[in-house]
This record gives C-alpha cells, structure tokens and sequence, in this order.
C-alpha cells in the first residue's frame, strides 16, 4: 500500500514539475513569523549600548546590554577583529558564561585557515566622546568605529572628512532574540501547511539594518533569477505586498523571472557601488534562512536625506551575528577581500572549460556512442557527456542498470580515447533498501539525519524511501568520499566525474519540498541552523572525495545545484530548472554576474532551458549567449524533444556549431581568465562597472558583460531581433570580433545582429589568445599552436596575458606553469616570463599567427628576435578560428613568426 501512495506521490509531484512554480506551496514573509517580527520594528527600537570595552587575544571586545535592563536581559558578547587588506569582522553571540541552554551554531569550514594569518592582533584603540565611541586601525586609509550609546559599528575613511563606508545598526534595527528553555504549556510550534515545527528553543531570529554609503545600486545576494541591480523591496513607491530576498535553498522547479523568491543556493554578501567608482561590501557568514529587504530611499523618514546612501535590512531565524566589513575602495578590491575569507575559485581542469551534453537521461550505451558519433560526423567539438538518474540500477547511487549500461568501464574508455569524459549524478538522498550496500554501510554507522526524535529521518525522493547523509560531520564527509574509489564505485574509471543535483536538500513530502526544520544534525545541531549549508557541505565531500579517488593527482570536476560562500573552492555550479523562453535566456546573465560577483565564476545556465522545447531561432541564440558562459552545458527534462545541435535542419546546426567553435578558439582566453579567479577572486564574467567603475551608465546594464578585461559581449534576448542597442563604455576604442571594425566607446550603438553571430567585441589596449584550429574536443588541441590578437588603443599600445599548464594536475602548484605577459608598444610585440623564479614548464607550441587591430601604417615585414628572421606580414580579412569574416576592416596579419610560447622574445613592425 504504501510504494501504491508513494508511486501516486511520484506522479502528482512530476505533474506539477510539468506544470509551473506554485507560489503557495512556500512561505512568504508574512507566513514566516521572524521575518514579520522584523519587517515590523521601527527604527531606533534597540536600546542596547555598549560596555566594558577591551582588548582580548587582538579583538576588541564589548558587552551588549539594554540601557534600561528591567527584564534582567542577559548580555550579549561583542567581539570585532581586523584584517589585512581593508577586512573587519564583527561577532556577536549569547555569553556562555551564562550558561544558555546551548551553544548556538557557528557554520565550520567556510572561511579558510589563511585567514589568520592576515589578523592585526590589536593592542590598543582609541576613544572618542561625541559620541562616545572606541576607534581601532584596519589600514593606512581606514579605521573601524564601535559607537556605545546607541551601539553602532561602522567601517570610515580616515583621511579628509572621514566618511562613513558601511556601517551596521544606524537606524537602530538590530534584534537578537535568545535562546529559551521551554517550560511546562509553552507553546513554541510553528505550523506550514500540514507540517509542524517543534521550535524547542523558541524563537532564536536575529535582525540589524546595514547601510552602504556613497552608493547608487546594491548587488550580490544569490540566488536569485533577477535584475543585477537589487531593486526595493520596502519602503516608498513599493507595493506594501513586495517580498524581501529569501535566502533558503530550495528545490525550485520552472522558476519565475524577475522574482526575489529564493533558489537553490544562498550567498549572503552584498556589494554597493557608487558614481564615485567605489566599493564595499557585507557578509554574513550564517546557514539560516535569511531574509533581507533593500530599503526605498525615504523608508526611515527621521534619518534625514542628501547623501547618496542605500539601507538595508537583513534578518535571519538562528546563528549568530559572524559578519565582514569590506572597505574596497574599488569593485575587484571587494571581491579580492571577500576571497580572502571564502576562498577562491578552485583551478578546473582544461576539459572542464569546454562544452558539455547532458540530457535527463541518454538512455542506454548505444545511445551515448550515437551521440558522440553524431558530434564528429557534424564537426562539432564536445569534451563531455552527461548520465542523469535512470543510469542507475533503480535510483540508486554508484550503481549502473545493468541491461542498459552493461559495460560502463568500456564506454568511458572509449570517450576517453578522444579526450572526452564522462559525468554520472549522485544525490545524497539514500534509498532505504536493506539490500542496497550504501543504505545498510550508512545505518549501521549513524551516518544519516536524524529526525526531532532521534530516528534516521526518512524523506520522499526520486528513489522513493530515502535517508539523507549528515554532512555536517568531517568524519561522515571523509566516509562519503571513499565511496568514489574504484573498488567502491564499480564501473568508474579516472576519467568519470561526479555531478551533485537535489543537495538543497530536496524532500519531496518535506515542509517547502526539503527538509523538516527541527531534523538533527551531529552534535544535536538543527537543520533550521545548518541548513543552507548542507549542499556545500555534501559539494566539499565529494569534491574530497575525488582528490582522494586520484591520490591527490587529479584535479575534480562536481557540478553542484546548491550553493553556499566557499562552493567556488569546490567545482562549478548551474542555475537550475529554467525553461526554454526568451526571459530565462535574458535573466541568465544578472544570475551569472550576480554569482562571479559573489565568487561562483564557474557558473552557467542550462543552454536551450530545462523544461520546454525551444523554438530553433532561441536556441540558437542561447548557444550564441551561452558560449561566452563559464559553465557551457546544454541540458534538459526528459520530457522534452531531443535537441542535439544537429537536429533543426543544417542552417542551425552550422549557426550552433559556429557558437561552440568560438568557445573552443577562445579556450586559451578562457582558462587565463580562470587562472586569474584562482589566484584573486576575480570572476571570468564581469559587470561592465567592474572594469569601468565610473561610468554610471554601466551600473545598472545586465544584458551586456565583460568576459575578462578584453571582451565585451551583448546578448540577443528577443525573438526576430536583427539590431541590437549596445552601449561600449569608456573613452578608447572597440572592435568588432568577428569582422574588426572600430567603434567609438563612452556611446551606445546601433548594431547588426544577423542570425550569424551576437554582437562581440575586444576591447582596445588588450591581447587575447587563441587556437584556431578545430579538433574533436579541447585535448586534441594540446599541441596546436596559439594566435595572439592585439588590439591596439590610441597610444598604439595593448597588452595581455596567457596562462598555460598541464590542464588536469595539481602540479601548477608546485610551480608547472607558464605565465607570459604581452606587451605591444612603440611597434615592438614583446613576450616576457611573469611567472615566479621557481615555476618551470615548458612547451613547443608555436605562436602561429599575430594580428593587429587598428595599425595606422601598412608594413611589409617584422623581425623577430633573438632569431634574427623576418617575418611576412599579410592585409586581409579578419580571421575567427577557421571563419573569415565577409565584410569589415582589412587587417595586419603576422604570420608564421616561428616563436614559441614559453620563451622571451620581441617582434618589431618594420
């Protein structure tokens, strides 16, 4: 009877993901009782000051006390620590000298040990009497301010009139609602639906506004399928009814555009930026569901206006106060100071950067050889292939349907042998079958979730019956990764990586379709405290797990549906169950820029849109978009019609080829760009702000991005387009990548965008690299040789970067890597080492074609040196991998200069 009910659960679920987003079956924030509280309050409602300040173990230390303490409140202990490069963290939690009735949740392994190596262990601070006020150094140019009588803390300048940066409890909104000891009739449950929460700590909730100062937008906070640009979402001229930006991690099918409803992953940091060019940010490390309102300008109509400020107000049902200040001042400063705290992005591997096919599900071993036979007969270069659930032997993980996929050892081997791999899904949801080994392994060692009584929690998912792997305990992580060796997961090979979807956790017959609140974690932790966490927690698990599978050699590839700050140390993420419509293409730039923004830069959307099938002309444009991703997959439902490249009629297949040969040709470009995210946090894709950051016409576009310095790519959202308005930014020129025709920046223009291409374009003073030649997959493109092309500014001058390793290792660690830096100035190419005295790695690959952008003469010939040989210089159209452009701007080509890539050497024009 019950597999009867579960299968009829099954089927009304599935017909719903069929179906669209039912609003009602998740809580707003009138349905969730600490966000209302919060909303509610008014400004100046704290009354809490600080005293006793001192300096303890380097901090700054305070207790937090009602000035008017009738209710014998018990105080609150304030700690603030400073950092190196402009970083200020603020903590805030119960006294456990007093015994509270426990320890509230402080969320482990997110912020990396290198981070105290950077604390300026503080000695001594100043005082200040109007107000009254303590004042510690963060840096030459700031300084961190804890006001006592009403408690403030604030981030200022040092210098000139000292201005305020960020700062926390301006408006006096802060709440922190202890932990309570339920007596005999309290009633502290919280009813949803048909799901009771027991809530045996009473309500936990803390609340504080934060301001930005000198800002005209806020960004960041993911995830989200909105604008860039936070809009409001309280206070004058908003609808009394807006919601506020949810962060909980949910299992969200078919979602809606322009929404602040929460999806399947939570960052918590925000950056402002201003007509100044500056930038700072906030982060709040804590796994709670939190919810946080951009306040209209007037909401607070005692704090008086004139200064460019932007109010928030950020609210969350349990943890701690663990914040950062981050003074910038400019935009790559902030997320360099958020990546010093989160980490940056994980190096991938060189395959992982290319394109990937995935469908829910390629159904059998002939099926998979047919497709990646069908890539090769049409030309189209591809590095992975996908298996989604029904790979498995009845949905369970690390097994294969042996009369579907009888030989998986063989089948990888075979993609292996064209430099492909091969990607299986593993959930952590557990089928509860005591014949299943995983099951049986994971009950007799504790290792699952507990529900409020203690017993293993039992949740409905795609395998039926299932139980969830605690994640939360290092231990039970390091079990969960030795389940990806090769004795343990038979049929994997090296060249088999893992892909984590429904790791939110998604429970199908849980309150908001995931998992109780009141469920239990190691150590008596509650979900409600862990829960946004728990995907990251299972990401880093098999991450490790991989690395282990490998002895340490192989760099892991896990894509991971749920997001968390420190995932980007991990692998990369997708934004989820969008659906084929010209809106989820359009949002899918703000969600990726949002994300690279708040360091996941390994991010992409699902190429052509999840559910629906997509008319040609979409996607077409959406493999035009999505090739400039950092992620580029193309995926979809199993109820969809199939859509491999080659299935519109040959005019599309040739326009989908073209888009996935520009990923390929610009894979150099690419993977620099990935280097450079790994050593500074800086993302692959880009707001325009981010390289211009005092062009207040970039601030709020998010249909054009920057990919790197050098790119600058403006999306096709609308069908039957042939123009498109883009606005190029700055004061020097750009050219056109397909044709290299020259546009003035600092305007916008008026473009062509035939079904051939979307507008791209290079921006003047850069270098990118290339390959040009088109092979099956990225590894057969090892040995080819690079092209560089220069576009030159109005000085004559451009220069760039290339990176270069061995693609799959750790060994660029231990310093296997090339770095070289091109410079072009005063008609000479100059090519030097950047790379430190000990990294050594070498390469034959050649530099087989230069071309310049904008040269004001017309030489016949170049010398390279130290070979002493000329080189011949060639006029003609511009080349794009093997496409030559049809109409535009003839342009200098140098060909063939015979120099390699790892080497010094100079190129004069004659």
């Amino acid at each position: 009877m019950r597999s009867l009910l579960f299968t009829l659960s099954l089927l009304c679920f599935a017909s719903q993901t069929s179906l669209s987003w039912k609003k009602e079956e998740f809580r707003s924030c009138d349905q969730t009782p600490f966000c209302k509280r919060a909303r509610s309050r008014s400004p100046g409602a704290c009354s809490l000051i600080a005293t006793d300040v001192t300096i303890a173990d380097g901090d700054l230390v305070a207790k937090l006390t009602p000035k008017d303490n009738d209710d014998q409140i018990n105080p609150l202990v304030l700690s603030l620590s400073v950092y190196g490069d402009g970083i200020v963290r603020l903590r805030i939690d119960e006294d456990h000298s007093l015994n509270p009735p426990k320890k509230r949740f402080r969320v482990p392994d997110v912020v990396v040990p290198e981070l105290e190596e950077k604390k300026i262990r503080l000695e001594k601070f100043a005082t200040e009497n109007d107000p009254p006020s303590s004042v510690v150094y963060v840096s030459d140019g700031y300084e961190a301010v804890v006001r006592h009588e009403p408690f403030e803390v604030y981030v200022r300048e040092r210098s000139g009139d000292r201005r305020r940066v960020v700062s926390l409890n301006s408006h006096g909104l802060f709440d922190f609602e202890q932990l309570g000891k339920k007596g005999e009739g309290d009633d502290w449950e919280e009813k949803f639906r048909t799901h009771t929460d027991s809530r045996p700590f009473g309500s936990q909730s803390i609340s504080f506004d934060v301001s930005f100062y000198e800002s005209s937008f806020v960004y960041g906070i993911p995830e989200h399928a909105t604008s860039f640009a936070l809009k409001p979402t309280k206070g004058p001229g908003v609808e009394e009814s807006a919601e506020p930006y949810r962060l909980f991690n949910l299992d969200v099918f078919e979602y809606e555009h322009e929404s602040p409803f929460g999806l399947y992953g939570s960052i918590p940091f925000m950056v402002s930026h201003g007509g100044t060019g500056k930038s700072s940010g906030f982060f709040w490390l804590n796994a709670a569901e939190m919810q946080i309102d951009v306040l209209a300008e007037g909401w607070d109509a005692e704090s008086g206006g004139g200064e460019s400020r932007i109010d928030t107000l950020w609210m969350s049902e349990a943890g701690i106060v663990d914040t950062f200040f981050f003074a910038g001042p400019e935009p790559k400063d902030v997320v360099r100071q958020y990546a010093s705290v989160t980490g940056t992005s994980a190096m991938p591997q060189l395959f992982a950067t290319g394109y990937h096919q995935c469908r829910w599900n390629y159904k059998d071993e002939e099926d998979v050889a047919q497709v990646d036979s069908k890539f090769d007969e049409h030309d189209i270069p591809y590095d992975v292939l996908w298996l989604d659930i029904e790979h498995t032997d009845g949905k369970r993980y690390f097994t294969w349907d042996s009369a579907l996929f009888p030989n998986p050892e063989e089948m990888q081997k075979k993609l292996d042998a064209k430099g492909r791999r091969m990607v299986t899904i593993v959930d952590p949801h557990i089928k509860r079958d005591d014949s299943y080994f995983l099951h049986k392994e994971a009950t007799e060692m504790g290792y699952y979730v507990k529900d409020s009584s203690g017993k293993d929690f039992d949740g409905w998912c795609w395998p039926g019956s299932s139980s969830y792997i605690d994640m939360l305990s290092p231990e039970i992580r390091e079990w969960w990764g030795g389940r990806f060796s090769y004795k343990n997961y038979v049929g994997s090979t090296p060249s088999l990586y893992i892909w984590n979807d429904m790791n939110e956790p998604s429970v199908f017959n849980g309150p908001e379709v995931t998992m109780p609140r009141d469920a239990l974690h190691v150590g008596g932790v509650e979900h409600r405290e862990v829960h946004n966490a728990y995907g990251y927690y299972f990401h880093m698990a098999t991450s490790d797990g991989l690395v282990m599978r490998g002895e340490g050699k192989d760099r892991p590839f896990v894509l991971s549906r749920a997001i968390f700050p420190g995932t980007q140390r991990y692998g990369a993420i997708w934004t989820g169950d969008n659906t084929a419509e010209w809106e989820h293409l359009r949002v899918s730039i703000p969600m990726l820029l949002t994300l690279g923004l708040t360091g996941i830069t390994f991010s992409g959307a699902d190429i052509g849109g999840f559910f629906g099938n997509p008319e040609p002309e979409l996607l077409v444009r959406w493999y035009q978009v999505g090739a400039y991703y950092p992620f580029f997959r193309g995926h979809a439902h199993h109820d969809t019609k199939r859509r491999e490249p080659w299935l519109f009629g040959e005019r599309n297949t040739e326009l989908m080829r073209d888009a996935i040969h520009t990923r390929y040709t610009l894979l150099p470009y690419f993977y620099t760009l990935f280097r450079e995210a790994n050593v500074t946090g800086v993302p692959v894709l880009r707001p325009l702000w981010m390289e211009f950051p005092q062009d207040e016409a970039t601030f709020s576009n998010d249909e054009a991005f920057m990919v790197g310095n050098g790119l600058l790519v403006q999306g096709v959202y609308t069908k039957g387009t042939t123009h498109a308005s883009v606005y190029l930014p700055g004061k020097e020129s750009w050219y056109d990548l397909r044709n290299g025709k020259t546009y003035v920046g600092g305007k916008t223009h008026k473009m062509d965008a035939p079904e051939e291409s979307i507008p791209a374009f290079q921006r003047a003073g850069t270098i990118i690299p290339r390959k040009d030649r088109f092979r099956r997959s990225s590894f057969q493109m090892d040995n080819d040789p690079y092209t560089l092309v220069i576009a030159l500014n109005s000085s004559q001058e451009a220069d760039g970067e290339l990176y270069i390793d061995d693609g799959k290792s750790f060994e660029f660690k231990r310093g296997a890597y090339i770095h070289r830096r091109f410079v072009f100035s005063n008609g000479v190419l100059t090519s030097k080492n950047v790379a430190p005295p000990e990294a050594s790695l070498s390469s034959q690959c050649l530099i087989d074609r230069i071309i310049l952008l904008g040269h004001s003469s017309g030489p016949n010939s170049a010398l390279v040196e130290p070979l002493n040989q000329k080189a011949e210089i060639e006029m003609g159209p511009l080349r794009m991998g093997g496409l030559v452009a049809s109409s535009g701007t003839n342009v200098l080509t140098i060909r063939k200069p015979g120099v390699r890539v790892d080497q010094d050497w100079t190129i004069k024009i004659l």
